[in-house]
C-alpha cells in the first residue's frame, strides 16, 4: 500500500514516515502543497491514500484536495489539521477530503483511519473480482469457482478478497495483518499460514489447482492465470 504524506513539520513527517513504514506501508514524504499536488496528479505515481496537512506552504491541504477532485482524482484523502473549529472541519470535507483528524492525534487511530479508507476504496472499486474461473463478490460476500459455491469464514473471505484484488502481485504479511486484522495479531505467529492453508483447502485442493502461491520472504500471490 502506497501513501503520500504531505507535512511541513519535518519532525512530525519523519515520525509518520517511520510509523507507517513499520506498519507495512510504502511511504513518500513531501513538505509543501505544490509538491503534494504534482505527485498526486493522474499521470503521476498512484497512491492508495493521501495524508495531507491543512497548513502546507505553497498550497494548503484543502486547496490541494479541491484541485485534485476537480481533475477527477478519487484517491482517498485524510486531512490533518490543528484547527478544531467545526466550520474548518466542514470546509475540509467540502473540499473533497474523506476523513479528518485533529492534531495532536494518536498514531494508532491514524493507522486505523488510513486502513479504513484504503479498505473502503478497494471494496468500492473491486466489488466483484474475477480471476480465471474464481469469482469473489465483496458485496454479497460470496465465492465460487466456476459454478461451484465455496463457503469461507469471514476472515478467510477478507484474506481471499485482498489477494484477488491484487492478483499477480505479492501481498506481504504486513499488508494482510494491516487490512484483515488491523495489525492486532503478532507477525511472528503462524495465524496467517493457518488461514491460507484453510483457504487453499477450499478453493484449490477440491479442484486440482494451485491459485495461491507463497513467495518466500515476501508474502503471498494469487496467480492471475489458470491454476495448475
Amino acid at each position: 500500500m502506497r501513501v503520500l504524506v504531505a507535512e511541513d513539520d519535518v519532525r512530525l513527517a519523519d515520525l509518520l514516515d517511520q510509523s507507517l513504514t513499520e506498519a507495512g506501508w510504502d511511504v513518500e514524504v513531501v513538505h509543501d502543497g505544490r509538491s503534494a499536488y504534482r505527485r498526486s496528479l493522474p499521470d503521476g505515481m498512484p497512491y492508495d491514500v493521501l495524508l495531507l496537512d491543512w497548513m502546507l506552504p505553497g498550497l494548503d491541504g484543502a486547496t490541494v484536495c479541491r484541485r485534485l477532485r476537480e481533475l477527477g482524482v478519487t484517491t482517498p484523502v485524510l486531512m490533518l489539521t490543528a484547527r478544531g473549529d467545526v466550520r474548518d472541519r466542514v470546509s475540509g470535507l467540502d473540499a473533497g477530503a474523506d476523513d479528518y483528524l485533529a492534531k495532536p492525534f494518536d498514531l494508532d487511530e491514524l493507522l486505523a483511519r488510513l486502513r479504513a479508507l484504503h479498505r473502503r476504496s478497494t471494496y468500492a472499486d473491486l466489488d466483484v473480482v474475477e480471476v480465471g474461473d474464481l469469482v469473489v463478490d465483496a458485496g454479497a460476500r460470496r465465492v465460487r469457482r466456476g459454478e461451484t459455491e465455496i463457503e469461507l469464514s469471514a476472515r478467510e473471505f477478507d484474506i481471499l478478497h485482498l489477494l484477488a484484488a491484487n492478483a499477480g502481485r505479492v501481498v506481504s504479511r504486513y499488508t494482510i495483518l494491516d487490512e484483515v486484522w488491523d495489525g492486532e495479531t503478532d507477525l511472528r505467529s503462524n495465524v496467517i499460514d493457518v488461514y491460507l492453508a484453510s483457504i487453499r483447502g477450499k478453493i484449490d485442493k477440491p479442484f486440482g489447482t494451485t491459485t495461491i502461491t507463497t513467495v518466500r520472504g515476501a508474502g503471498y500471490r494469487l496467480e492471475p492465470g489458470p491454476g495448475r
